[in-house]
């Protein structure tokens, strides 16, 4: 059995570069990296849905003690000198309600649409937890988004390589296949008549 893992590993380092090889061939116009960036997915796996939570809880709970704040401003000031910053405030108290609203919506919408791409990839929580956790699946995306970086490279370079072989060929042969023909020079100056001279 151990034996049988050890082909399948060892038949796996050499199927993927092949298949990728392939790819690359195929999609040989692209040469922007067309998966997000392993930086990019290694700093989504240090996200967490609670923090994000906590900290819009921890928000909302600052705009109502600012609007507390505000009334109280209201009720000491004269008429006379309110005006301008109750209008302002409440301008801002009322655009900052809208925001903290919209920014919960997105936080929802996002984490669901989180939980059904894990349900779509099929992974299931580690034991104890109630949901898979970005960590979990950002690092193996992170993981493979390196490795597919690290063979997008060498194969670009191999194509490069390629073409640049190709290019120096068809120079080679356009060079061979001159459509004119340079002949020597000779000398009819003052220096190769006294040289023939001699």
């Amino acid at each position: 059995m151990s034996k049988a893992v050890t082909i399948a590993e060892a038949s796996c380092h050499t199927l993927f570069p092949t298949i990728f090889g392939i790819l690359m061939r195929m999609l040989e116009e692209q040469c922007v990296f067309p998966l997000p960036e392993p930086q990019d997915l290694f700093q989504a796996s240090q996200m967490k849905f609670e923090d994000f939570q906590k900290d819009l809880r921890k928000l909302k709970k600052d705009l109502k003690a600012c609007e507390v704040e505000a009334g109280k401003v209201y009720q000491v000031s004269s008429k006379e000198h309110i005006q301008p910053f109750k209008e302002n405030m409440e301008q801002f108290i009322i655009q900052a309600k809208i925001d903290q609203e919209a920014e919960e919506n997105s936080l929802t919408e996002t984490h669901k649409c989180f939980l059904e791409t894990t349900a779509y990839f099929f992974m299931k929580p580690k034991i104890g937890e109630k949901e898979v956790s970005p960590n979990v699946f950002f690092s193996i995306w992170h993981e493979f988004s390196s490795d597919f970086k690290d063979f997008w490279k060498k194969e670009n370079k191999l194509i490069l390589q390629e073409r640049v072989k190709e290019a120096e060929e068809v120079c080679r042969q356009k060079k061979g296949k001159s459509l004119y023909k340079i002949k020597p020079r000779h000398d009819s100056g003052i220096k190769a008549k006294i040289s023939m001279k001699t």
